[in-house]
């Protein structure tokens, strides 16, 4: 049989080479699998890596003010988020019944930068609030003022001697008041002190429960127009400090980036605010719940614009802590200067231009 071999060659030849093929469609196969899930791994890891870039944003909270303020307008025209987004940061507005809850928050770390009146700061400090002092204000005390209902008989100071005056803890109408009264020589002593926040002081005196109540714009305004109450005084000649920017140290110390441009944006928005009435008032109607008209009115009440932090500032801060601590409001001396910063610090985050002003 001289062509079997051949023949027997053939088919081994052709079985070799079928199985060759076999094993290269199969290798094909789980080659294009195999890179088919690289590169799919490839694209989760390039999602896993990108994800924590939005994860990893970190957020500065800064209490929202519905106050006819620089700080309100800044919220509205959002110019703070631009400029902090190259940052990583993106804000949050939270909002508080007054000065002392937002210091209450700052300690319990739920707000990072603080916008109060001078009194706040010093019950915060004299609880042991590890707080850093950013900036400061002008006096500006007539949009804070001390109501009576409409048709009540007291007409001057003096005969709030033995009535009910409502007012929130440690606030600017706590401060005022002590002033008011001081004026027409009498004390705090000699008033029934009814420690209330804003809202709920707002429904005692409407309802009559009190006899008095020192409170801040638009509470003042809205009173005024729903012929509840009228004002008995202001604190355009009564208040000589400004309101206080704070945060905490812990802040400060990991973010003095945030916190100038913090400062710098408010004060634009500080000067812009000043120069444009009319469009304030349409910003901030829906904030305030006031109509355009009466906001118009109101922005003269305000002064706008920041003021850099100085010794007389912070020997000013210490004659209101030592009157606290001497009227027995709060339970130790404060020092005040534990929350200031040193010249040099203040040069870094403050803006020039408020600097210039000293």
């Amino acid at each position: 049989m001289p062509g079997l071999p051949t023949k027997f060659n053939f088919w081994q030849r052709l079985k070799i080479a079928r199985c060759s093929l076999l094993f290269v469609v199969g290798y094909c196969l789980v080659l294009s699998t195999t890179l088919l899930s690289c590169n799919a791994s490839s694209n989760n890891t390039q999602q896993q890596v990108a994800a924590p870039s939005n994860a990893a944003k970190q957020v500065v909270r800064i209490v929202r003010s519905k106050q006819l303020s620089a700080l309100a307008v800044l919220e509205k025209q959002g110019n703070l988020e631009k400029k902090l987004e190259p940052l990583g940061f993106k804000v949050e507005w939270p909002e508080f019944a007054a000065g002392p809850q937002q210091l209450e928050a700052l300690n319990a770390n739920g707000l990072d930068i603080a916008s109060t009146a001078e009194s706040p700061p010093i019950f915060a400090q004299a609880a042991g609030t590890p707080l850093v002092y950013l900036a400061t204000t002008s006096f500006s005390g007539k949009a804070v003022s001390l109501l009576v209902p409409t048709n009540s008989p007291v007409k001057a100071i003096a005969d709030l001697k033995g009535k009910k005056v409502a007012f929130q803890k440690a606030s600017i109408g706590h401060y005022l008041l002590v002033k008011a009264l001081e004026s027409v020589g009498l004390k705090l002593s000699d008033v029934q002190s009814v420690f209330l926040p804003p809202p709920d002081a707002n429904v005692a005196f409407s309802q009559g429960k009190v006899d008095g109540w020192f409170i801040w714009e638009p509470f003042v305004t809205r009173a005024e127009q729903k012929k509840v109450g009228r004002v008995l005084v202001d604190g355009g000649n009564l208040r000589d400090t400004g309101n206080f920017y704070s945060t905490t140290k812990q802040f400060y110390q990991a973010h003095p980036d945030v916190i100038k441009a913090f400062l710098e944006e408010l004060e634009k928005a500080d000067l812009w605010t000043k120069e444009h009435r009319e469009e304030v008032a349409q910003l901030l109607a829906p904030v305030t719940q006031l109509d355009v008209p009466t906001l118009e009115i109101m922005h003269a009440k305000y002064d706008y614009g920041l003021r850099p932090i100085t010794e007389q500032v912070i020997a000013k801060q210490q004659e209101v802590a030592d009157k606290w601590y001497s009227l027995g409001q709060i339970p130790k001396k404060v020092n005040v200067r534990d929350g200031f910063l040193t010249p040099e610090e203040y040069a870094k985050i403050t803006p020039s231009d408020v600097l210039a002003k000293k």
